[in-house]
């Protein structure tokens, strides 16, 4: 009997200790350099510098005279968004861009919020940084940086950032905002070195909030800005408060997720599974498999030869516009795919999505955009970041048209506090631009159940 008792206090140690060592678990890094040549003697240079889009005469002109040179191709009969963007609704997009589209508004709708530049690891950080203009009495703003994601921008934010800075709901929390641009990505410095990956990224965006004098805040991020705040979690758990995602495909699937997707359509309450994960879900041979072949060749072309395609997209205005608002149309509805229009303005402007195509093309930053894909899988299929899990406190946000569908079993994999997982009512992949009211209710409401834990 003293035998058994020693066995069990032994294996139950061994599992305590195996518990709390990866909870206590960080994500290792070093600086790094990104700059030209090799890091310059001294001090980094700390400042903070005032920055505003800016367009002139000669870059419409070079864009009008890019765009009446396009050479279109016709679409196959009853293709409509099957075979990529369908030439034919292409055109009246185009015609839209060249005669109606306004972009010299657009750049004064991007300054209405403040932008700054600072330089960190030797390049050139840009971000918005947006203060409520007021406060209740007796509270503070709580800070929370928000990432955005390919081929996103920091303006997938502006309808989501009024909600959260300035609530019209006088029991909802004011938040101070912070939406950088990824590195390489807008107006933000591309790295002129290999090996900027998300766990970089996450570093200097860390050094960033150091910076603006933040010693703790919130972290929110879709697509790669999923990626990038779930690392922030994992480098410095105790800065990061609270971790609020959209998107969390499994990094490095384990057993119980192979077990559900096995055997959770004949057992679906053992897993947890409701109608729409089922509905998402199976079969896996279509939905995880067909389905995801059909949506990521661009995936791989990225992540292995991004400057190729890259170098056309950067000459061409034409192509670039087609190759973005693709994904604003099927990764938004799949079944957007068999429409003649994509579906395009069913959830968003023709406005809003030139003005992200015009932040890709002014600034050059479609081929370093890419890159970042190549950087990434470039670290193998499973770098530490995935084998390790998220001890902060987490809430996602499931929306019902993501491009890859995650069941609440799987996000509690890796997000071990999971507080809240929310089925959204309508949404996809660019949820934050496509629905910015239900999003900021769920960041709204996870923020609450923290800042109550921790009072």
């Amino acid at each position: 009997m003293f035998t058994e008792v020693l066995v069990a206090v032994v294996i139950g140690g061994l599992i305590l200790y195996l518990v709390q060592r990866s909870r206590s678990q960080v994500l290792k890094t070093e600086d790094g350099w990104w700059g030209v040549d090799a890091p310059p003697d001294g001090e980094e240079d700390d400042a903070i510098r005032p920055f505003k889009v800016t367009t002139n005469d000669e870059e419409l002109e070079d864009l009008y005279r890019r765009i009446d040179q396009t050479r279109p191709v016709p679409s196959l009969e009853d293709s409509q968004f099957n075979y990529g963007f369908n030439s034919n609704y292409l055109k009246e997009v185009v015609t839209y861009w060249r005669n109606d589209f306004d972009w010299r508004r657009q750049v004064n709708k991007l300054n209405q919020y403040p932008h700054f530049k600072t330089n960190i690891e030797g390049i050139d950080i840009h971000y918005l940084h947006v203060k409520p203009k007021k406060v209740p009495d007796g509270t503070t703003a709580i800070p929370l940086i928000m990432v955005h994601g390919w081929p996103g921008s920091f303006y997938e934010f502006y309808g989501l950032i009024p909600l959260l800075t300035e609530p019209s709901n006088p029991d909802d929390l004011v938040f101070e905002v912070v939406c950088p641009s990824i590195p390489g990505y807008g107006f933000s410095e591309a790295p002129h070195k290999k090996g900027f990956d998300s766990v970089c990224a996450a570093r200097v965006f860390h050094k960033l909030m150091r910076r603006l004098g933040f010693q703790q805040f919130y972290a929110h991020g879709g697509d790669w800005g999923w990626l990038i705040t779930t690392n922030m979690a994992q480098l410095e758990p105790k800065t990061v408060k609270g971790l609020h995602v959209n998107f969390a495909p499994p990094s490095k699937p384990g057993l119980p997720v192979l077990l559900s997707i096995m055997l959770g359509r004949r057992f679906p309450k053992l897993f947890g599974f409701t109608d729409m994960d089922i509905q998402r879900l199976f079969p896996p041979s279509e939905k995880l498999g067909v389905e995801m072949i059909k949506e990521t060749g661009y995936m791989h072309i990225q992540a292995t030869k991004p400057d190729t395609v890259g170098r056309g997209l950067n000459d061409s205005p034409v192509g670039l516009a087609a190759y973005i608002l693709e994904k604003f149309s099927t990764w938004t509805d799949q079944n957007f795919r068999n429409l003649e229009d994509g579906g395009l303005t069913r959830k968003f402007s023709l406005d809003d999505l030139l003005t992200n195509v015009m932040i890709y093309w002014t600034s050059s930053c479609i081929v370093p955009s890419m890159r970042f894909y190549k950087e990434n899988v470039s670290r193998g299929l499973y770098p530490p970041h995935t084998k390790m899990q998220v001890y902060v406190p987490t809430g996602f946000a499931c929306f019902p048209n993501e491009l890859m569908h995650t069941p609440k079993l799987w996000v509690k994999q890796k997000y071990r506090k999971l507080l809240t997982f929310s089925a959204m009512a309508r949404g996809g992949h660019f949820a934050a631009m496509e629905e910015p009211q239900l999003m900021a209710e769920d960041i709204q409401n996870f923020t609450k159940i923290v800042e109550k834990k921790k009072k």
